[in-house]
């Protein structure tokens, strides 16, 4: 069955980093645009990066610069290195997959950036 699970979450302080890890299976993994999303409390879900099959990124404007998304094809892995890190930068970041029209998640990792 289809699996997304994050890792790589914890506690920094303003302008650390972090650097996110979401491994895939169950998927052709190199054929999916993958997906980072994130929930900050009380906020609804907010989409954060994307990376296609040929690996052309696209980031909201609240991370471009900061963050870099990557994807390792043979790891079945997606990645969110994150740099110079806000305390709005806090919250819950989701792994998201396309999967024959569904939309799949990961359970989330925490990320949470002290001023």
């Amino acid at each position: 069955q289809v699996q997304l699970v994050e890792s790589g979450g914890g506690l920094v302080q303003a302008g650390g980093s972090l650097r996110l890890s979401c491994a895939a299976s169950g998927i052709i993994f190199s054929g999916k645009t993958m997906k980072w999303y994130r929930q900050a409390p009380r906020k609804e879900r907010e989409w954060v990066a994307q990376i296609t099959s040929s690996s052309v990124t696209d980031y909201a404007d609240s991370v471009k610069g900061r963050f870099t998304i990557s994807r390792d094809n043979a790891k079945n892995t997606v990645y969110l290195q994150m740099n110079s890190l806000k305390p709005d930068d806090t919250g819950v970041y989701y792994c998201n997959a396309n999967v024959f029209g569904v939309s799949r998640w990961g359970q989330g990792t925490q990320v949470t950036v002290s001023s």
